[in-house]
């Protein structure tokens, strides 16, 4: 580039964010675009890192395109909470198709995702978000059930009565949920005591 005077000025280096920011323009960004992006950011440095200007390095683009879609923080959290939660994301958490599985093999796909380190770190945020938010409330409260009458029917599946199948599916969400909010401070269960846990549970044989 040349002034006025003909003597030649170096062009200005365009920043990383600002080049990132012209390609994430060329495309139009959805509401999940958003939740993915806070998910990955909580995943990688914790809820508290979840700030409007992380998330938009993290896509690329300005806060402008921030404010299209969200009021502010709170409702990215909100909404990122309730997607997480939502039977959209089953998938994603690897709950479909179980149906299709034998029922032990169905347990342990369930016991190996409700331990490992991305359910337990997400769930542990959202399950905080709902200590103060209705919504949220509702997103867990949902799931919550869901993952019940999904091991409600594996266990009467197995050839237990509904009444114990849901006593135990009960018993197995309580386990679950106490992991989520204990494992930092108790050893991580392997896939052999996850498999111990599984086998107690559906035990049939009187206790000694």
């Amino acid at each position: 580039m040349t002034d006025e005077s003909g003597s030649t000025r170096p062009t200005a280096p365009v920043s990383k964010r600002k080049a990132a920011a012209a390609r994430g323009a060329a495309r139009r960004l959805g509401v999940e675009d958003w939740t993915d992006a806070a998910l990955r950011v909580l995943l990688r440095d914790g809820v508290a890192a979840i700030t409007i200007a992380k998330v938009c390095d993290e896509l690329g683009v300005t806060k402008g395109s921030f404010y299209w879609h969200f009021d502010g923080i709170d409702q990215l959290l909100e909404t990122t909470a309730q997607f997480w939660c939502a039977d959209q994301n089953d998938a994603a958490r690897g709950f479909t198709d179980l149906d299709e599985l034998p029922t032990q093999e169905r347990l342990a796909r369930m016991g190996a995702l409700l331990t490992g380190e991305r359910v337990w770190q997400v769930e542990l945020a959202v399950r905080d978000w709902a200590r103060t938010n209705a919504k949220v409330a509702e997103a867990v409260k949902a799931l919550d059930q869901r993952i019940f009458h999904t091991l409600s029917k594996t266990l009467v599946d197995m050839g237990f009565s509904a009444e114990q199948a849901e006593m135990r599916a009960g018993l197995m969400c309580f386990a679950g949920i106490g992991f989520v909010h204990g494992n930092q401070n108790l050893p991580v269960p392997t896939e052999d005591q996850r498999r111990e846990f599984f086998r107690f549970i559906t035990s049939t044989e009187p206790p000694r």
